[in-house]
């Protein structure tokens, strides 16, 4: 049996955040994660895609924000069980939790910290009759490496944030890009709508609104798409890939079946003090939890974390007052003793 401090469930850039937070409060953390390797979606998905609200990075591959982060909490060792997914959970006489993975291993902790992201999750299939007929045929529902774009005509379809940073970052690596949306005003940050708005005029990108892909057309391999445009009726764009971005289709899974207090196919968490759920002990922190004014940002998450793993230290340690300092005051120390120098002195601060 895993014995820790914290154990964080998901290993995504919330989760990973989340042992350099504990590791100030020298707090052993380990995490669970279903994929085989560290930084969730942000390496599963599109470890290729710019990440543009990063405090400190204009720009970071979402990649290399999971590198920075591996890196950044080396000191504090965590442990991890990859490629199972937390299974059952159950509380035992001592106040701790028991969670075993869907492959027996066991984990037990006195406080679980549930980073899932959005879980288990499916890319949203538009209602195109033909398109798995071209899936992998110049058909993808994700990016994970733009250099497959390369001199090529592409297609995205979508509205959303993921849309408009792919037209954004493929605009100077595609032949030819073409955007796709339903309407006229766009659910993406106005900074990434002004961009393609700019590079629509300045001729890089072909921007179709009002109008939906309907129709895949090719021999084998895709070829064209066929756009039902809502006042100019049909339109042909000759293609060489295809890529609809209407986001994921998110799933709890096990999580789902914990007793916690469910709302749209999220944990439902206090933001009023430390992201815990109706279940003293477990918190849920990132995308996965809901409260009133949630915002589904990694920066959200990291705020989060920061705000969860004070309360932990408590929980665990209830007769002791946590001295927190700002790192620069003495650089970050390892369990291993080993330690970053901070440059300068700052004050203080009691909590």
């Amino acid at each position: 049996m895993i014995k820790t401090d914290i154990l964080i469930i998901g290993a995504g850039p919330t989760g990973l955040f989340t042992v350099f937070e504990a590791g100030l409060l020298k707090l052993k953390t380990h995490l669970i994660d279903a994929l085989p390797q560290p930084g969730g979606q942000c390496s599963e998905i599109y470890p290729k895609k710019p990440i543009y609200d990063i405090p400190g990075f204009p720009e970071i591959l979402a990649g290399q924000l999971v590198d920075n982060l591996m890196e950044q909490i080396k000191p504090f060792n965590p442990g991890f069980t990859l490629g199972e997914r937390a299974e059952t959970i159950e509380k035992l006489e001592d106040d701790t939790f028991l969670v075993t993975t869907n492959k027996g291993t066991q984990h037990n902790a006195p406080v679980v910290a549930i980073a899932g992201g959005l879980g288990s999750f499916e890319p949203r299939k538009p209602p195109i009759p033909n398109i798995t007929d071209f899936e992998d045929k110049g058909v993808a529902y994700i990016i994970r490496d733009p250099e497959v774009y390369r001199d090529k005509r592409v297609v995205i379809a979508g509205g959303g944030d993921s849309a408009l940073d792919w037209t954004i970052f493929l605009a100077d690596v595609a032949s030819e890009v073409t955007l796709v949306h339903r309407r006229n005003e766009f659910r993406g940050a106005l900074d990434s709508v002004e961009r393609v708005a700019e590079l629509t005029k300045l001729g890089k990108v072909n921007l179709i609104t009002e109008a939906e892909v309907k129709e895949l057309k090719g021999d084998g391999h895709i070829e064209a798409v066929g756009i039902k445009h809502k006042t100019e009726g049909d339109i042909t764009v000759d293609t060489d890939y295809f890529i609809p971005l209407f986001g994921l289709s998110p799933k709890l899974g096990p999580i789902g079946n914990w007793g916690l207090e469910i709302e749209k196919n999220a944990i439902k968490v206090d933001n009023s003090y430390d992201y815990q759920t109706n279940i003293p002990g477990i918190y849920a922190i990132g995308d996965v939890n809901t409260y009133k004014g949630k915002l589904k940002l990694i920066l959200s998450g990291f705020h989060e974390a920061a705000i969860m793993c004070q309360s932990a230290y408590q929980r665990i340690f209830p007769d002791k007052k946590y001295v927190m300092k700002y790192t620069t005051v003495g650089g970050v120390e390892g369990f291993d003793g080993t330690k970053k120098e901070a440059k300068k002195e700052v004050v203080k601060a009691i909590i």
